[in-house]
């Protein structure tokens, strides 16, 4: 697919990522395994939001965004005030991480070659940035508030780039279960 010329630079990237015939080979190393674990049968269809007529994933992906992102605010807000406050919302954010993550897999397993493709970089963006909350967060437990808040933002950052793709996959792919009751209601 060729890429609109007077598209933003990060779009024109997404495409050029959708289009990385180079990601088919980790995908289809992973597929079998990823739809056995998460996409499959009741199991599947309860991770993907099928009994919600409506995609589980963005839903859980708020709690972990959100709780991650209010963390640092504290940090900034508060300066050294909020810190054990700000630990207790990066360890909240990491322990929803997992459901979030077993959700979008069961997205994933559901998806054409294009979004396992973006899909494939959303999920180790976002494994990048867990990792970056869970250095903030046992640098806060070792009483380092000052490089847990740094991690933080690093973890933040990372995020927004998974967050990106994830948006995009979304709303630009539509890639998300949906109840078919709610197809052409428009306006």
């Amino acid at each position: 697919m060729a890429t609109h010329p007077a598209a933003p630079t990060i779009v024109r990237w997404t495409q050029r990522l959708e289009d990385a015939a180079g990601l088919d080979g980790p995908v289809q190393a992973l597929e079998p395994h990823i739809r056995t674990a998460f996409g499959s049968g009741t199991r599947g269809a309860v991770l993907r939001g099928d009994w919600l007529g409506h995609a589980l994933h963005p839903v859980l992906t708020d709690v972990v965004l959100g709780t991650w992102i209010s963390s640092s605010v504290l940090d900034l807000v508060g300066r050294g005030q909020w810190s054990a406050p700000a630990r207790t919302l990066v360890g909240t954010g990491i322990l929803a991480f997992g459901p979030t993550a077993w959700t979008g897999w069961a997205q994933w397993s559901e998806a054409g070659p294009r979004d396992k493709r973006v899909g494939l970089v959303h999920a180790v963006v976002n494994a990048a940035a867990l990792s970056a909350y869970a250095g903030s967060w046992v640098a806060r437990r070792r009483g380092r508030d000052g490089a847990g808040a740094r991690w933080a933002l690093l973890g933040a950052a990372v995020s927004g780039v998974g967050g990106y793709l994830g948006g995009h996959l979304t709303t630009g792919r539509a890639v998300a279960t949906h109840h078919p009751a709610f197809d052409g209601r428009v306006g």
